[in-house]
């Protein structure tokens, strides 16, 4: 599994380095096919008033590209928000992916004579 934690206006210090990596692992717990996760922290300078934190997932899993971003104030709090919605989706694509159909009984062929 590739890892990428990114910063644009941010320098990612180890400590939200840390904090990432452990929300990840509730979902690569939940779903182990995982190929590649992309991680982009955002800081988006508006007004000074306005100052948004913004956390972007990309997570490549066989057959499909999960994307995720949720914005807020804090940037830890977008990261919590994020997992979630990424926990979701990741849970949501496993178990499109599991067969939940039973297979019927086999037809008995009799003869009837």
């Amino acid at each position: 599994m590739n890892l990428t934690i990114s910063g644009h206006h941010l320098d990612v210090t180890p400590a939200l380095r840390e904090y990432v990596l452990s929300k990840l692992d509730r979902v690569t717990r939940h779903f182990d096919q995982v190929v590649d996760i992309s991680v982009l922290l955002t800081v988006e300078k508006l007004k000074e008033k306005e100052r948004r934190q913004k956390a972007e997932v990309t997570l490549h899993v066989k057959g499909k590209d999960i994307f995720v971003e949720q914005s807020h104030e804090d940037l830890y709090a977008a990261i919590d928000q994020l997992m979630d919605k990424l926990d979701r989706q990741v849970c949501r694509h496993k178990d499109k992916l599991q067969d939940h159909h039973h297979p019927g009984a086999k037809r008995l062929d009799t003869d009837l004579v």
